[in-house]
């Protein structure tokens, strides 16, 4: 259970990563992306990036990679944005919850 510092850093991580995908990289692999959202380590030495990809599997592919390989550009508008005595080594991962999410649903129509 995350404490109520770690929940606020991670919202602080979301909203500053969102922000940094879609104004400062210009990679045109990057489609669509929404991050969901961020799990800091207790040390703040390494942070769970979870995003949201629209598209198919190898559009998911190419975002993540081009996401992992501009993790240093983010990671610097972190440092920037927030007074943090450590900036967290970022990886990047797919959130499919919404996939689950809509395939619940379809099986419940199904049923009913």
């Amino acid at each position: 259970m995350a404490t109520p510092r770690m929940r606020r850093i991670n919202e602080v991580l979301r909203e500053v990563i969102g922000s940094a995908i879609s104004a400062d990289l210009s990679d045109p692999r990057i489609g669509f992306v929404t991050v969901t959202s961020v799990e800091t380590s207790p040390d703040l030495r390494t942070a769970k990036v979870h995003v949201s990809v629209l598209g198919n599997e190898e559009e998911r592919q190419s975002t993540l990679a081009a996401l992992q390989s501009s993790h240093g550009v983010i990671q610097s508008k972190i440092a920037a944005e927030t007074r943090m005595k450590r900036t967290p080594s970022l990886s990047f991962h797919y959130d499919d919850t919404a996939e689950k999410g809509m395939r619940i649903s379809r099986l419940l129509d199904e049923e009913l």
